[in-house]
C-alpha cells in the first residue's frame, strides 16, 4: 500500500476508530481493501475496544467504490475474482467481527462502498451522504455487495438502485434502512457517531456478541456465495464493454 493511502486505527475509551484514505475520492484498491479488513479483525479481537468506528477521511467522498486504475490493469479472470473478493473480504470482517460497527457517511458513496455501509450494524450519515450503484452502467454489477446491501433496504430498492444507475439523495438512503440516522452538519454527524459508540462501549461485550450473532442469522451460505460472485464480476470485467469505458472515464 502506498504512502499515500492508508487505514489508521485509533484505540480509546473502548473505541476502536477505523478511518481509511485514499486521494483518489477514497476508492479502494485491493491492497487497501486488504489493510482494512486485517483492520477490522484485529479490533474485533482487541481486548481493548468494546465498538468499532467506520469512517473514511476528508469531506467530498466517503468512498468512491472500486479503484479503476487497478480495474483497467486486470489481465485475466481469476485476478479480477481476487479483486472484487477484497469487497467480500471487508463485508465478511464487519459480519463475523464480535464487536457492533457503526459506519460514519460524511460524503457521497458509490458502488461497492455501499456494501460496507450495508454490512455495518449502525449507519449515521450527513445529508450530503448521496448513494449510487452504478456498477451497471459500467457493464459490470453489484453482484458481490448485492447480498450485504438487498438484506439491509430489500429487493424492491435494491433491484432499483441496480438497473437505474442514479443518483439517491440521503433522506431516500434513510427511509430505505441503509442510513439509520442522517444529520444537517458533519460536525452534528460526529456527535451523534462518537455520542453512540461512547454508550455501547460502556454496554456488555457478551450482550453486544450475542446481538451480533442475531443480526446476522441465515446468511452463513455467504462464504460460497461471495465466491461465485466474485467469479462473475471478475469474467464481465474483462469485457469489452467495460474496458471501453473505465478508459473513457479515465480520458485515455
Amino acid at each position: 500500500m502506498s504512502k499515500k493511502e492508508n487505514v489508521e486505527v485509533i484505540t480509546s475509551d473502548g473505541i476502536a476508530s477505523i478511518t481509511f484514505f485514499h486521494p483518489k475520492s477514497n476508492s479502494m484498491p485491493s491492497d487497501l481493501l486488504q489493510v482494512l479488513s486485517k483492520a477490522i479483525i484485529n479490533a474485533g479481537n482487541d481486548s481493548h475496544a468494546n465498538v468499532i468506528v467506520l469512517t473514511s477521511k476528508g469531506d467530498k467522498a466517503f468512498c468512491a467504490g472500486a479503484s479503476f486504475d487497478e480495474l483497467i490493469e486486470i489481465g485475466d479472470i481469476e485476478t479480477g475474482k481476487n479483486f472484487f473478493m477484497g469487497f467480500a473480504n471487508v463485508i465478511n470482517s464487519i459480519r463475523k467481527c464480535p464487536k457492533l460497527v457503526i459506519v460514519r457517511v460524511q460524503a457521497k458513496a458509490v458502488g461497492g462502498s455501499l456494501g460496507l455501509i450495508a454490512a455495518a450494524d449502525y449507519a449515521l450519515a450527513s445529508n450530503k451522504a448521496s448513494v449510487r450503484l452504478s456498477e451497471f452502467s459500467l457493464g459490470i454489477g453489484p453482484f458481490v455487495i448485492g447480498p450485504a446491501v438487498e438484506r439491509k433496504i430489500g429487493i424492491s430498492a435494491f433491484s432499483a438502485m441496480s438497473v437505474d444507475c442514479r443518483w439517491r439523495k440521503a433522506k431516500w438512503a434513510k427511509r430505505a434502512g441503509l442510513y439509520n440516522e442522517t444529520y444537517r452538519t458533519t460536525a452534528e454527524l460526529d456527535e451523534a457517531v462518537y455520542g453512540l459508540a461512547k454508550k455501547i462501549s460502556k454496554y456488555s461485550p457478551e450482550a453486544a456478541g450475542e446481538l451480533k450473532k442475531m443480526f446476522w442469522e441465515g446468511v452463513e451460505d455467504w462464504d460460497y456465495l461471495f465466491h461465485k460472485r466474485a467469479e462473475t464480476v471478475g469474467r464481465l470485467v474483462m469485457s469489452d464493454f467495460t474496458r471501453n469505458f473505465i478508459k473513457q472515464f479515465k480520458g485515455g
